[in-house]
């Protein structure tokens, strides 16, 4: 065995002139898994409608105002009135303030009051509204991304900052503005019930459907929302019409003779937010001629956060397409009520909708 002598050390100023070894990357915080209460059932007992309203103390139906949404309404009342359930069902339409189409939730509870539904909820997100909340985000952002440049020794005004703005993969706006504000009704209505003396069975009832988009066909049409339950509630999701085309949509509208949102006679495909960042390109494009300020608004945005609206699209330039629209076009002429419904199911059914509609409801066609 060799022993080290005085010539095999490195001598003091080598050590000296020897770089620090790096300092140990800080561990990332372990994500908190919520804890969910054993009285939580894994997976819904049964899947049969009837059976689902029948066993729920509440039916809960989300709505936005847009046609999958009326579509479900329709559906899932005509089956709740025809069980003699229609009492425990409930409308809850989540206000989204100056970034929804207007008119929207007067919509939303005219629909439900012509649908026989009695009780009609209406939530809304304390503070900021969801652009507001754009510029909110980014402060954080920023301020996260500029520590961790300092923590690593680097230019914190040198830092990249992540896109502010909700997307595909980063949908914070809906726990935002939408289901966090939902679940505060689900608390109101368990206390309503609290004498029951055991966990309160909320059935909430979305409109997404699986012709929608890759992701939502991968959802399930009904499944337990462990998220939302706990030791006083349990509730279920159900997505009444997941399978429905948008054929089979326009036909419940039209069997059921609600109004539905002008914006679609428009040529919009989706509704809810004017500028959502999951709509086509020309719905994006139709909105900001129907709704210019809010296109201006965004546009502003867009310059305080440092990044487009839509990845690859910005709002400036959807303005720029829809002014040029304008240009060559002049103002455009509200379409008459019913040309969206007739490109899916024909101008006779839908002759007998604005008939019907108006016959029954006074609503103008």
């Amino acid at each position: 065995m060799q022993t080290a002598t005085l010539f095999d050390l490195p001598d003091i100023q080598t050590l000296q002139e020897a770089p620090a070894a790096a300092a140990p990357a800080k561990p990332k915080p372990k994500r908190k898994i919520r804890a969910v209460h054993p009285s939580v059932p894994l997976s819904p007992w049964t899947t049969v409608p009837d059976e689902l309203i029948r066993d729920a103390d509440w039916v809960v139906i989300s709505s936005s105002g847009g046609k999958d949404s009326q579509a479900m309404l329709s559906y899932v009342v005509q089956r709740a009135r025809a069980l003699g359930m229609l009492d425990k069902v409930v409308v809850v339409h989540a206000d989204l303030g100056r970034v929804e189409w207007a008119g929207t939730r007067e919509l939303a509870e005219l629909q439900a009051r012509l649908a026989g539904v009695r009780r009609f909820e209406v939530v809304q997100a304390s503070g900021a509204d969801l652009l507001d909340r754009v510029e909110i985000r980014y402060g954080k952002l920023k301020a996260k991304a500029q520590q961790e440049a300092l923590e690593r020794g680097e230019d914190p005004a040198t830092v990249k900052v992540p896109p502010a703005w909700p997307s595909s993969s980063a949908r914070w706006c809906t726990p935002d503005v939408k289901r966090g504000p939902i679940r505060t009704l689900y608390t109101r209505l368990v206390a309503e019930l609290a004498h029951l003396g055991r966990p309160v069975r909320i059935l909430e009832c979305i409109g997404q459907r699986a012709a929608e988009s890759n992701q939502r066909a991968k959802l399930a049409e009904v499944e337990i929302n462990r998220g939302a339950s706990n030791g006083k509630r349990h509730v279920t999701t159900w997505r009444p019409i997941h399978a429905w085309s948008d054929r089979k949509v326009w036909r419940e509208i039209a069997r059921s003779r609600l109004p539905y949102h002008p914006a679609y006679d428009w040529s919009n495909r989706r509704l809810s937010c004017v500028f959502c960042v999951l709509g086509c390109n020309s719905d994006l494009v139709n909105g900001a001629r129907r709704v210019p300020e809010l296109a201006e608004a965004y546009a502003r945005m867009e310059i305080t956060v440092g990044a487009d609206f839509k990845k690859g699209l910005s709002m400036a330039e959807i303005i720029r397409r829809a002014q040029a629209l304008e240009a060559a076009e002049g103002p455009a002429a509200r379409p008459p009520v019913g040309t969206a419904m007739a490109e899916h199911v024909g101008r006779a059914v839908t002759s007998k909708y604005r008939a019907r509609r108006t016959a029954l409801y006074g609503v103008a066609a």
